[in-house]
């Protein structure tokens, strides 16, 4: 009983020694690295070349930044949207884009940009085209004439969104950083301006069957209007924009 009266305070006073270590520890850890750079390593496979920045404010919230860019390439599951047929009119088609995000996020884990967080955010996003070809069939007199058109423009779009995640620390010192983006949406409004021109001076039957192929295409997500000239169309696009964030960054702590 004596042995036991004297093991019991000891084994508190060690246990609080541990406990007051441990939280030293964190405490200096969290004031010594508030900072953290990070890249989306999954963004890669869709020419998503990326960077972000983290600043711990406290223990329980960070503002995090990010910058994309998206190099010139072939639009991705273009298919999905665009049948066989509408997809052979589009040649050479290429987009590129680039978007930026501004993101507080709340700790609810261990803090200090570890654990599990939540992120409403907000993303300015803007899609560009190369000059591209685009071919229409008009027929007149039982016979197809190919009518080629070169095209260009640019989309932009304001957005708003929530990011569920978790932070980890990958070594012992906290200096190597990974970021599990377990989903985010956003939803906002874009407004975007194209232009498809010819060199073939297009009659009104002509501009009256571009306008109709065009707004047959029936674009997924997208609204758009359809104006046409004797040069060619002018399509403007004015509705939503929405977008889904997924993946995992890694980073460095310091």
């Amino acid at each position: 009983m004596k042995k036991l009266l004297i093991i019991a305070p000891l084994l508190f006073i060690s246990t609080v020694s541990a406990q007051e270590t441990a939280v030293t520890e964190v405490n200096t850890v969290a004031e010594d690295k508030m900072n953290i750079v990070k890249t989306n390593v999954t963004g890669y496979a869709f020419r998503n070349i990326n960077i972000s920045y983290e600043r711990s404010i406290n223990r329980w919230f960070a503002i995090n930044v990010g910058f994309g860019t998206v190099a010139e390439g072939k639009v991705p599951f273009m298919n999905a949207f665009l049948n066989e047929e509408d997809e052979k009119d589009f040649k050479n088609l290429k987009i590129k884009a680039t978007n930026f995000t501004i993101e507080p996020r709340f700790y609810i884990g261990q803090g200090y940009g570890k654990g599990f967080y939540f992120a409403p955010y907000y993303r300015y996003s803007k899609v560009s085209t190369n000059t591209f070809d685009y071919t229409y069939d008009y027929s007149a007199f039982g016979t197809t004439i190919p009518i080629p058109l070169k095209g260009l423009g640019d989309a932009k779009g304001n957005s708003g969104g929530l990011m569920v995640g978790a932070q980890f620390f990958l070594n012992k010192q906290h200096s190597f950083v990974l970021d599990f983006w377990i989903a985010g949406a956003h939803y906002g409004s874009g407004k975007g301006d194209f232009s498809l021109t010819s060199d073939i001076f297009l009659t009104p039957e002509m501009q009256a069957e571009l306008k109709r192929e065009i707004e047959n295409l029936d674009i997924p997500f997208v609204d758009y209007t359809v104006e046409t000239n004797t040069n060619g169309a002018r399509i403007k696009v004015d509705g939503p924009w929405a977008g889904f964030r997924s993946g995992f960054s890694l980073g460095y702590r310091f």
